[in-house]
């Protein structure tokens, strides 16, 4: 049996929400080039979506992180399973992800970047659970302010399933 979902955000809202966020970093950047870079997987919808709504250069890579700990909380330290393809030294980067929820993970790879040498490195977030945060950490472009609840479509999942909705979600009652 299927899960039930009850849409929080439809397709429309959201897409809405991504011109408003592509036409303010388009004038944040003006006469700039910047590197998005997205964190996978969950964000690779917003990330595809928002890309075709900035004017000004863009440039692309992908990182894929996990945190580990207890196996329920992230820790903020991180493994790297997928490295970027590029330097990101001298790049004003935009780094791209779908919640920002406890925040150790993207604090780490935001400072990760910096050390590396980036100009600069703003986040992008589709959503935000500021009830979650466990660190000091804002988002510079976010699409929606969400209670603590557990949301998919739109590239978020639940066991790798419903990232192909075209709204976010949430589960109201599991039939497994």
């Amino acid at each position: 049996m299927a899960d039930i979902i009850t849409e929080l955000f439809s397709e429309e809202i959201i897409t809405a929400k991504i011109r408003e966020l592509g036409r303010q970093i388009s004038q944040d950047y003006a006469e700039k080039e910047i590197k998005l870079i997205c964190v996978l997987r969950g964000a690779s919808v917003f990330y595809a979506e928002l890309a075709k709504r900035i004017t000004v250069p863009v440039r692309f890579d992908f990182i894929s992180v996990s945190s580990y700990g207890d196996g329920t909380e992230s820790s903020g330290r991180i493994k790297i399973r997928k490295e970027l393809d590029e330097p990101v030294e001298g790049e004003h980067v935009i780094l791209v992800e779908d919640i920002i929820d406890t925040g150790r993970t993207l604090k780490t790879v935001r400072q990760m970047l910096l050390e590396r040498g980036a100009v600069s490195v703003a986040l992008a977030s589709l959503l935000d659970k500021p009830s979650r945060r466990k660190v000091q950490i804002e988002g510079d472009y976010i699409g929606f302010e969400i209670p603590d609840e557990f949301v998919v479509g739109y590239g978020l999942d639940y066991q790798q399933r419903y990232r192909n909705l075209p709204y976010i979600g949430k589960i109201i009652s599991n039939q497994e």
